[in-house]
């Protein structure tokens, strides 16, 4: 019995020697007496001076150090940041969904995340994306109505200036684009307005804006080039443009293989009353139907992704091709 009981505090003993060591890492540290107690209270002192590891950084770090601000050595704190585990202090914490952000988190959230805008920068640009809504038409015809009220107002020293005038072209090369919004009577541009606002929004929905914005003012180039060769008179107008306007809705359905009968009653109807009434100028509804159904072929043809250079390269040419006939007629 004597020996088992030696036995038994000699292993207490033992397990005494195992718990100091796995509290303090090297050993025990607090003397046992000799019934096995554990002296100072039942705990390990640690070294002075002793080092511990971040489980976030990784770094081996001072014990005095890890409770301080890592940008104000000077602060003492107890919160870390939920991202990278830095000690920061309430000057330093920026409240996020879960717990505190330090600033190089903040800053690096900001640079790698989305971009907010104001309503005041985003309204307008859902406005012009909103699928359906033809804003190029729109804007075509406010800028005519704005073009009228002006000469309106100011006469003839704004008519004169937006006037296409046939050999004209090298003195005045602008009203290639501005005789397209300017009217001769508040009859002619409610007509034109009228029919831009039935046809357009068809043809820009079926090009897309940016086509149709570059077949329409083609298209009224091509009817002053018209006039230019055919005429030797001074015209305005959207005229030339909206009959290009339907040279390409023309194009499109032939070439969606839909019935073109009712469309070319209309084109036909409207280009005989530009040969019956006297002071309209035909030239211009004849030159924008051929180039508008042009544009819109080209651009049906080489419409697909891939093809897109030889879109622009041959709209270009287009553009090119009739300013060259104009400086040759009037030179020749």
């Amino acid at each position: 019995m004597a020996g088992r009981a030696r036995r038994t505090g000699r292993r207490r003993r033992d397990g005494a020697h195992l718990l100091l060591r796995g509290i303090g890492g090297e050993g025990p540290t607090a003397s046992t007496d000799a019934h096995g107690d554990l002296g100072g209270a039942g705990r390990a002192r640690p070294r002075q001076g002793a080092r511990r590891v971040s489980d976030e950084t990784g770094v081996a770090q001072p014990t005095d150090q890890l409770n301080r601000c890592y940008r104000h050595p000077d602060r003492e704190s107890f919160v870390r940041c939920q991202r990278c585990g830095r000690t920061i202090c309430p000057q330093c914490q920026t409240l996020a969904a879960v717990g505190v952000h330090c600033p190089e988190c903040v800053r690096e959230a900001r640079l790698g995340g989305p971009r907010t805008r104001t309503p005041l920068v985003t309204a307008p640009r859902a406005l012009f994306r909103r699928s359906g809504l033809p804003v190029v038409t729109f804007v075509l015809m406010a800028t005519a109505i704005v073009t009228y009220v002006l000469q309106f107002v100011f006469g003839a020293v704004v008519s004169n200036q937006v006037t296409y005038v046939a050999g004209d072209i090298v003195a005045r090369p602008w009203t290639l684009l501005t005789a397209d919004f300017g009217h001769g009577s508040i009859l002619h541009i409610a007509l034109n307005m009228y029919s831009l606002f039935v046809l357009g929004p068809i043809v820009e929905t079926l090009l897309g804006r940016s086509r149709f914005l570059v077949l329409f003012l083609l298209s009224g180039a091509g009817g002053w080039v018209a006039v230019d060769f055919f005429s030797q008179n001074a015209a305005l107008g959207a005229s030339g443009a909206i009959f290009g306007l339907l040279g390409a809705l023309f194009v499109i359905q032939r070439r969606r293989g839909l019935g073109s009968g009712s469309l070319i009653s209309v084109i036909v109807i409207n280009l005989v009353i530009g040969f019956v009434i006297p002071g309209i100028a035909w030239q211009a509804h004849v030159g924008g139907l051929l180039t508008g159904g042009l544009v819109a072929f080209v651009m049906l043809e080489l419409r697909a992704r891939r093809r897109r250079p030889l879109e622009v390269a041959a709209i270009a040419v287009v553009a090119i091709g009739m300013i060259v006939a104009l400086y040759a007629h009037v030179y020749a």
